[in-house]
């Protein structure tokens, strides 16, 4: 992983860990863990696609791409990558991933508090793309 991706992980990690040991629950970092793990969820999409050697040069994923279905999610990434989507076997699982860390992420950024399963179920989703983009 490049310096800065490592940085944003890093900074991802601490907000997930001050999250979990917080007093008054993690719900009371929700908006702080929904932007957190939106940007750690692109860097670990963009790190995966750089590890595979396919992204084109100055490439940058957009966390809003993540929202759209892992079809469309894939016609986007055609154009910036060089490689077809269909010929990397982790892509999918990924895509699924990422996919469902981002969809909501403007509800939980600016909605109503959600409950803590719902917390915990993104952040795990998020430290499990990271162990599988570690693995590749």
């Amino acid at each position: 992983m490049t310096e800065q991706s490592n940085k944003i992980i890093e900074e991802v990690l601490d907000e997930i860990n001050s999250a979990l040991n917080e007093v008054k629950g993690i719900v009371a970092h929700q908006r702080r863990l929904a932007f957190s793990l939106s940007l750690g969820t692109a860097t670990l999409l963009e790190e995966y696609l750089k590890k595979k050697n396919i992204l084109k040069p100055g490439i940058k994923i957009n966390h809003l791409w993540l929202k759209k279905s892992v079809q469309n999610i894939k016609k986007l990434l055609e154009s910036k990558i060089t490689a077809s989507p269909e010929s990397l076997p982790q892509l999918n699982s990924i895509l699924e991933k990422a996919h469902l860390i981002e969809k909501e992420r403007d509800k939980i950024a600016y909605g109503k508090l959600i409950t803590e399963k719902e917390l915990n179920e993104k952040i795990n989703l998020f430290i499990e793309l990271k162990k599988e983009v570690e693995n590749v």
